[in-house]
This record gives structure tokens, C-alpha cells and sequence, in this order.
């Protein structure tokens, strides 16, 4: 990395931090309050309130990187911008297009951790806070109704589970079946077991009966004891009674969801719009970065960072109106849903690169 380069991360360094924590402060005052209410009038354990905050916070800082970055480097060219530091670069053989390569390039790695986080932090976080939400502090029951779910094996095939009920203070599923289908769809081994608790990253069967459909003619073993992996958490199966709300699954939970074919129509079609709206959204630091270069350029008279962050807000709320039209646009057909996911990025960068090419005559 050279110099100048070094330099203008380092100038973006504490801007963005500002922008990360006053971003997550805003996200966090509901959560706050909900603390507060969990704990004084439903006499929710003070810590276990806490632990359900915390586990949010992953899934807030997948939607913060981009709002912060979008302000980190308006005020960050904002002050070179303001102290001639920019015209000093231009006068010196510098394009102002070789100044934004090391902010774009931020904004593409901050792109790539948002899209990691929201993969594979946020839906393991939220399912420990879903459990912490219904046993902890809800104290919930078994939920008494029948669940099943259905997910493709590695090798080929399918493999469908079921289960009488869920017990959410063992994070346990009774009375269950396994039913594993070969590539042609024929029954290759079905797993039947009194309970099975979920425990690290798979359910541990307890007394299970497997019944192998070999070609010398079907087997039956018993184990006292073996692991399975089901393809979901237990959170998960909380969820599709109660809420199943696919923006807080990741990308290839929601697909497997789809594919068990247990949606309405509409619902698949909310989705899969869901599921490539997810992919796109990460992508908004480095649309965001590209957009704020232009903007933190143009001479400013007074009001620092607070016009700064007006204009962060501005810019976030024109961004997620579109994408929600959008996304609403997409949920309509399946064959709408990807180009409805990256329409707003598509027209926002468009939008940003002609600002940056504008500026860069001047």
C-alpha cells in the first residue's frame, strides 16, 4: 500500500468509528427499552435481559457498516476537502479517481465482513437470543404442535424430519423421524428416536432405532445414543411456529425453508425476494463510499459534523425507501426477484459515479 493510501484509510479510521457507534447507539435505544421493560414488568433475570441485548447487537452492526462508512468517509473528505488537503493532491499530479481508490476499496472489504456477519454471526447470535427470549425469560412451554422440515443431503438426496413437539427449556425435539431418501427418491434409512437434544451443532438422538433399506433386504440397529444433523438449530423451529421471519435466517437457512415446499405461495415468493435482497444489501458500503466521496467535496460553511451526519441520514433514508419498493417489487414474481435485489445498488452506484466524474472535471 502506498503512502497516500496509508494515509487516507487512516484519515477514515476514527470517522467511520464515530459513524459505527452513533449508528448502533440509534439501533439500540428500542433495545434498551425493551430491557428495561423485560425486566420490571415481566420480572426478567437483569443478566439474561442484558444476554438478549448482546446477541442482537451482530445482526445491528450487519445494517450499521454501511451507514457507518457512508459517514466515515463524508467526513473524512469533508476535512481534506476543507483544509485544501485534495487540491494539494490534484496539484500534484494526483486524479481525485486515484484519491477514491483506497475508500472504494475500504468500502468493498467492509462489504465482504457485513456479508460474513450476516452469514455466519447473526443467525447463530439470534438463535442463542431466541432461546434466551423463550426459556429464560418467557418461560416458555413445550410447544405442542407437529414440526417438520426437510433439507438435501451432500451426496444427493433428501432427508425429512419430523417431530410431535419441542421442548425449548432442553432445546429438545420429541418423539422423532428421520426419513432419508436416496438420489432416485426411494427410502434409503429412517432414524426413529424418543427425544433428541440439540447440543453444539447437531441433536444427539437418545435411543434410536435405524432402519437401513439395503439390497440383501432391510436391517434394524439400535443405539442408545448418536448425532444427527438435522439442517436446523433450535431457534429455528421456534421461529416457524411462531414468527419464521426470514430476515433473521441467513441466506441458505431461508433456501432450505423454501425448498421443504411447506410456504404459500405468496410466502415463497416473500422469500426468495428476502433471499437475494440479503446478498445485495451488504454491497451498500461500497455504493454508500462511492456516493460519499462526491458529496464530502463540495464546500461546506459551518456545521461540521452534524451536517455530515444530516447528510448520512439523508442519503441511508432515500437508499432503504427504494430498496423496500424494490423488495416489494420483487416479492411479486420469482423471475422479478433478482433484479429487484440489486436495482437499488445498480442505481445508486450510477448515481455516485456521476457525481465522482463531475467532480473529477472540475
Amino acid at each position: 500500500m502506498k503512502t497516500l493510501d496509508r494515509y487516507l484509510v487512516t484519515e477514515l479510521g476514527p470517522p467511520m468509528l464515530f459513524g459505527l457507534s452513533a449508528f448502533t447507539l440509534i439501533f439500540v435505544i428500542t433495545q434498551i427499552l425493551n430491557i428495561a421493560k423485560l425486566v420490571s414488568e415481566e420480572h426478567a433475570p437483569l443478566l439474561a435481559a442484558v444476554e438478549y441485548f448482546v446477541l442482537q447487537l451482530p445482526g445491528i452492526i450487519v445494517l450499521v457498516i454501511p451507514m457507518a462508512l457512508l459517514l466515515g468517509v463524508l467526513l473524512a473528505t469533508q476535512r481534506l476537502s476543507g483544509d485544501s488537503e485534495i487540491t494539494a493532491m490534484k496539484a500534484g499530479g494526483i486524479s481525485l479517481y486515484r484519491i477514491a481508490v483506497p475508500l472504494l476499496v475500504v468500502g468493498t472489504l467492509a462489504s465482504f465482513v457485513s456479508l460474513f456477519l450476516q452469514e455466519a454471526v447473526a443467525p447463530i447470535s439470534q438463535d442463542r437470543a431466541v432461546f434466551v427470549r423463550e426459556e429464560v425469560i418467557k418461560h416458555a412451554t413445550a410447544v405442542p404442535q407437529s414440526l417438520v422440515t426437510s433439507q438435501e443431503l451432500p451426496g444427493g438426496g433428501r432427508q425429512v424430519t419430523a417431530a410431535s413437539a419441542f421442548q425449548p427449556s432442553t432445546q429438545t425435539l420429541d418423539h422423532v423421524t428421520v426419513i432419508q431418501y436416496d438420489r432416485s427418491g426411494h427410502p434409503a434409512q429412517i432414524i426413529v428416536a424418543d427425544h433428541a437434544q440439540f447440543q453444539v451443532d447437531a441433536w444427539n438422538f437418545q435411543n434410536a432405532s435405524v432402519y437401513r433399506f439395503d439390497a440383501d433386504g432391510p436391517t434394524i440397529s439400535n443405539f442408545p445414543a448418536m448425532r444427527v444433523d438435522l439442517g436446523e438449530r433450535p431457534a429455528q423451529f421456534i421461529e416457524r411456529v411462531r414468527s419464521n421471519n426470514p430476515e433473521e435466517m441467513s441466506r441458505s437457512e431461508i433456501m432450505r425453508v423454501i425448498r421443504d415446499g411447506h410456504l404459500t405461495v405468496p410466502a415463497t415468493r416473500s422469500y426468495f425476494a428476502t433471499y437475494q435482497s440479503k446478498l445485495a444489501r451488504p454491497f451498500a458500503a461500497f455504493v454508500f463510499a462511492l456516493i460519499a466521496i462526491p458529496f464530502g467535496l463540495r464546500p461546506v460553511r459551518g456545521g461540521g459534523s452534524g451536517l455530515g451526519f444530516g447528510i448520512a441520514v439523508a442519503i441511508v433514508f432515500a437508499y432503504y425507501v427504494v430498496s423496500t419498493v424494490f423488495l416489494s417489487i420483487g416479492s411479486a414474481a420469482p423471475a422479478l426477484a433478482l433484479p429487484a435485489a440489486w436495482a437499488p445498488n445498480v442505481i445508486f452506484t450510477a448515481f455516485g459515479a456521476g457525481m465522482l466524474r463531475r467532480a473529477g472535471s472540475v
